[in-house]
């Protein structure tokens, strides 16, 4: 199954010929078909993650634009500028926008991308599944930002809470689209998720055990797992507000025997663990941007591993101190309150790990660290006032005030889009084989750092002020001018950052230099390959002696016993990584696009009349039928069955 060469030593003539043969058949066989065909049915984990993070990069342009209109409104007292309606519509879309259409998916789309690259496999385990799940994902969105196009956008919050949602108080189909754009949402995680737990458990690298996966595969297993139990408590109670709505059942209507709060569980079920599936990828990508500009290994890699499942542990026993103010036990507030604040000290772990590497390392400062380091500081800032609302006196007073709003926003913008962003300029060289501006990046986060602070710590005060949320305008008297009109200004200069940002990465794509394999001396397996990567990733599977591969000073064997002529991975054993059997995976097929268009008329349909619901599982049945028509070939052979 093996050779000894190396791959960085020097091939013998024949050697050499036959791997540029061998590279020539993997690229007929592996590569996305050409033209428009090609982009509707690729089965690339890298073709589909890109299409994943533009179109989640093109709904965060949008939810910004919401964000630019409510600072604009609430620049001024009084004012009439945007109407109560319209205003609700904006603020629940921009919610929605960000938190079900750009966090979640682009954590798992960098997962998707990254994750095969980094274990050394060729794709990922379900391709056409993957494919599958981007679709679905788009139509979601698609539906939901036609439906505010066309003033029927959803305006009771992204949270809906009954009885508000429900059919008293909001008639016509405004919350029916909501629905609906969670359930297409989530089922494009959890594709993903299942995606990526299968592929990072049985198809890493020989050598690569558990204890040598690097820490970002590691925080992506974490965050599946989390969504795999996390993403089912909001599709049951986003069906139950449909049923409630569309065909007169009362889960939620206490005048018969339903009950409001039910809705506050299962949302916030979802919703805090949300908070950790967003944040626990970037702490993957911080791991990885520290370790390679402190030129040393994370130190405490055992404790950040542990951190991370604690994380993802606690994480589901916390939800309800989002529900401090509706009247609850005093023990069960105790429970929660000491839950919320121990879920810091796996957070406080990851942090002195990240200082201490920093500290004993040789730190070459570009700008992908910045973006790191501006994470840890703001993250910091957030965690500190996330402990003080666990706090039941405190948070009865704070409660749906701005001291909320601001809290969140460091928590989700500088824990998520501050990693998010040095992590684009990190793998931009990778993914495209060319260098982002060094000085571009570095004035992109001091103006992005700048213009965060200057919006969200000002709502600190305005929410110690009296600030409610969720409300349009506010009096001239109430003495919250000075902090709205700080925070617009800073909106300005945060809006600022981000484009230069994307002038940075528009340059690159165009006129980068170029990158090399591995330009920032990176210690993970998918700087071992070409940038951008081959469609096949890897031409002999590598394998691994330790937990930086690429920094290690002893050649490598590779895997060559796999198959050229057909897309044939290797499977290992889920712990140790030995190898086990190799598996054939599906190619390039249209049937999970026309899954997801059928899915879609279903789903629609089912807005207007009950009769959707039939419609849409009949068309699904015929593309399944489809998809899953059996072509004879065999799935697996034992490694054993190969001479």
């Amino acid at each position: 199954m093996s050779s000894t060469v190396g791959p960085t030593s020097t091939l013998a003539p024949g050697e050499a010929a036959r791997e540029t043969l061998d590279r020539a058949a993997l690229e007929r066989v592996w590569s996305t078909p050409p033209g428009f065909l090609g982009w509707l049915t690729s089965a690339s984990h890298k073709s589909v993650a890109l299409r994943y993070i533009v179109t989640a990069f093109g709904f965060f342009a949008l939810g910004g634009v919401l964000a630019a209109l409510m600072r604009l409104q609430l620049t001024r007292p009084e004012s009439r500028l945007i109407g109560p309606d319209l205003y609700n519509q904006i603020f629940t879309m921009h919610g929605s926008t960000m938190m079900f259409l750009f966090a979640v998916p682009v954590m798992e789309a960098f997962g998707i991308y990254l994750v095969p690259l980094m274990i050394g496999t060729r794709n990922v385990a379900f391709p056409r599944m993957n494919n599958f799940g981007y679709w679905i994902y788009l139509f979601g969105g698609l539906m939901l930002w036609t439906a505010f196009a066309l003033d029927i956008g959803p305006d009771t919050g992204w949270f809906a809470y009954v009885p508000l949602s429900g059919p008293a108080y909001s008639p016509g189909k405004r919350v029916d689209i909501w629905a609906q754009l969670i359930t297409f949402t989530e089922i494009a995680a959890l594709v993903a998720a299942v995606e990526l737990i299968v592929t990072t458990l049985k198809m890493r690298c020989p050598g690569m055990s558990l204890n040598r996966m690097p820490l970002f595969v590691w925080a992506m297993l974490v965050t599946a797992f989390m969504v795999i139990f996390a993403m089912p408590a909001i599709m049951v109670a986003s069906t139950m507000l449909a049923m409630d709505r569309l065909v007169d059942t009362h889960f939620f209507n206490p005048a018969e025997g339903g009950d409001a709060l039910l809705w506050q569980h299962l949302f916030w079920f979802f919703g805090h663990p949300e908070v950790y599936i967003i944040f626990i990828p970037a702490t993957g990508f911080v791991s990885t941007i520290v370790s390679t500009f402190a030129r040393r290994r994370i130190v405490g890699y055992p404790a950040m591993v542990l951190a991370l499942i604690a994380t993802g542990f606690l994480g589901f026993s916390l939800w309800v101190h989002h529900m401090f103010a509706v009247g609850l036990p005093q023990l069960g507030e105790a429970f929660f309150t000491a839950a919320s604040m121990m879920i810091a000290i796996p957070s406080g772990i990851q942090v002195f790990c990240w200082l201490a590497t920093l500290r004993g390392g040789r730190i070459v400062m570009r700008a992908p660290l910045l973006w790191a380091l501006g994470f840890i500081a703001l993250f910091v800032i957030g965690g500190l006032t996330g402990v003080m609302t666990a706090a039941v006196p405190l948070d009865l007073q704070l409660h749906d005030t701005y001291f909320v709003v601001a809290h969140f926003h460091y928590v989700l913008i500088g824990g998520a889009l501050f990693p998010l962003l040095g992590a684009v300029l990190f793998w931009l060289p990778k993914m495209c084989g060319r260098m982002p501006d060094e000085r571009l990046g570095r004035v992109s986060f001091w103006i992005t750092f700048v213009g965060f602070n200057l919006t969200f710590f000002p709502m600190h005060l305005l929410g110690l002020g009296g600030m409610p949320r969720r409300v349009y305008t506010y009096a001239r008297d109430a003495g919250l001018t000075t902090g709205n009109v700080v925070a617009s200004a800073g909106a300005v200069v945060l809006t600022a950052g981000i484009l230069v940002f994307l002038a940075n990465v528009a340059w690159t794509l165009r006129r980068g230099a170029p990158a090399g394999d591995d330009p920032w001396g990176a210690e993970t397996l998918e700087w071992a390959t070409a940038s951008p990567p081959p469609s096949y990733n890897f031409a002999y599977l590598p394998t691994v002696d330790g937990q930086a591969p690429l920094w290690s000073t002893q050649e490598r064997p590779v895997v060559t016993g796999l198959r050229t002529d057909v897309r044939e991975v290797l499977i290992t054993d889920g712990v140790d990584a030995t190898p086990d059997h190799r598996h054939r995976l599906d190619g390039a097929s249209v049937w999970p696009f026309l899954t997801a268009v059928a899915a879609t008329i279903g789903v629609v349909t089912a807005l207007f009349t009950p009769w959707g619901v039939t419609i849409g599982s009949l068309l699904a049945l015929v593309t399944l039928t489809g998809w899953f028509w059996p072509r004879g070939a065999p799935a697996h052979e034992t490694v054993e069955q190969r001479p």
